[in-house]
């Protein structure tokens, strides 16, 4: 019997997903375990491997179009078995992006209707005209031999089609119109930007923000890094086996913050607030159009070298929109540095459940007064948003007081 290949969950908020690429097409031999095809969300791009060993048949939703979850987008067969037709509940749930009438055209994928138990008979020219032309083939009287379906059929029932009532005028833009035509272009927003826009806008409308700053001296820090930078063994191709960034001991001061400060490491619940155990760091990275914020778990266990590998690993991943839902949901707290940038100071929303994010700017030479001397110090400005219903004044001001002496104490990250 027939294996279905489901479209998976494979984000905690998707309802459909779309795919992106098929690896084999139909009619291929696939292993279980390979990769069939990939998955795009608004957050991520997954492969998903075949359930079986088999002879893939009856794509439903070919690349650019979407389909529900939990519902069939193809069939694996075994070697010799005989090929049925899909079914039509699933390919009822299927829409194909790429044609104006998507709904129409999926459904005939495939001859995914039956005909006294039997699928209506058609050539192969037959059903490839009927479904670029939004037409289920089980709808369309065949003249062929035994009723057989053929392309002039399938041409026919085209012609007699009623033509499409023209669509209305479309209302101009509100905000186009303040501008001259032709004086801009029309980016689509796509489901990153539109989730990023909506969690966004109902956190600052819904979340009672508060900010609380501090200003870090990075001259320890500095040449601590250094030191260990400089001391990193080496690998077989003579480079070092590391390389930690000023972000990476952001990550673990942190870490270790929260653990000193637990009514900071905490989330909002609507009725409780959830305190946690351990330091789960989400840090933002920057994507062509958007953000990722992959998580740094267990941070406060981790040396530094280990934040640093895991850092990379996670950002190339994000960059190349290849995380797991477990790579980017379920952090503690948050990090958005725009120190690279130049930015000085700014403040940061929150991510809601979370209830704090530290927004970390550039380190700026200053001269400070040292026993009543000027002396050439790197300081850094840290911000701290929080959700006020989950963190009081007092908690976050005591975290970030811990924060601080951590950044300056760095030697204290790896008591």
């Amino acid at each position: 019997m027939a294996v279905e290949v489901i479209l998976p969950r494979v984000d905690m908020d998707m309802a459909t997903g779309k795919i992106s690429k098929w690896h084999h097409k139909d009619g291929d031999k696939v292993a279980k375990g390979a990769a069939l095809f990939e998955i795009e969300t608004d957050k991520a791009a997954m492969e998903i491997d075949a359930p079986a060993d088999g002879i893939l048949r009856n794509i439903v939703v070919t690349e650019g179009g979407t389909a529900a979850v939990g519902s069939a987008v193809a069939w694996i067969y075994a070697e010799g078995e005989a090929v049925t037709a899909a079914a039509p509940a699933a390919a009822a749930q299927v829409t194909n992006a790429a044609t104006p009438t998507a709904a129409a055209t999926a459904a005939p994928v495939a001859s995914t209707t039956t005909l006294n138990g039997e699928a209506p008979r058609a050539t192969p020219l037959a059903r490839r005209l009927a479904r670029q032309a939004g037409l289920s083939i089980a709808a369309i009287t065949g003249s062929g031999p035994r009723g057989r379906i053929t392309a002039a059929d399938v041409r026919s029932t085209e012609e007699a089609k009623p033509a499409a009532a023209p669509a209305p005028a479309a209302t101009p833009d509100p905000v186009q119109k303040l501008y001259a035509r032709g004086s801009f272009e029309v980016i689509p927003v796509d489901g990153m930007r539109r989730t990023i826009a909506a969690r966004l806008t109902e956190s600052k409308q819904t979340v009672p923000h508060f900010y609380l700053s501090v200003t870090c001296t990075l001259t320890t820090l500095m040449a601590t890094r250094e030191r260990l930078n400089a001391a990193a063994p080496k690998g077989a191709d003579g480079q070092p086996l590391w390389k930690l960034s000023i972000n990476d001991f952001i990550i673990k001061a942190m870490a270790l913050a929260l653990q000193k400060v637990p009514n900071a490491n905490v989330t909002w619940a609507g009725d409780s607030i959830l305190q946690h155990k351990s330091s789960d760091v989400g840090v933002a990275v920057a994507v062509e159009g958007g953000l990722f914020t992959p998580v740094i778990r267990n941070a406060e266990g981790k040396t530094l070298t280990t934040i640093s590998t895991e850092m990379k690993e996670l950002a190339a991943k994000a960059r190349a929109r290849k995380l797991v839902p477990s790579e980017y949901q379920g952090g503690t707290t948050a990090i958005s540095n725009l120190g690279m940038y130049g930015i000085e100071q700014f403040t940061a929303i929150i991510n809601p459940p979370q209830a704090t994010i530290l927004a970390v700017g550039a380190a700026v030479d200053r001269f400070i007064p040292v026993k009543g001397q000027p002396v050439l110090a790197s300081q850094m400005n840290c911000t701290l948003s929080c959700d006020h219903r989950a963190v009081d004044g007092a908690v976050g001001a005591e975290f970030l007081q811990a924060f601080r002496q951590l950044i300056e104490e760095p030697l204290l990250m790896l008591a």
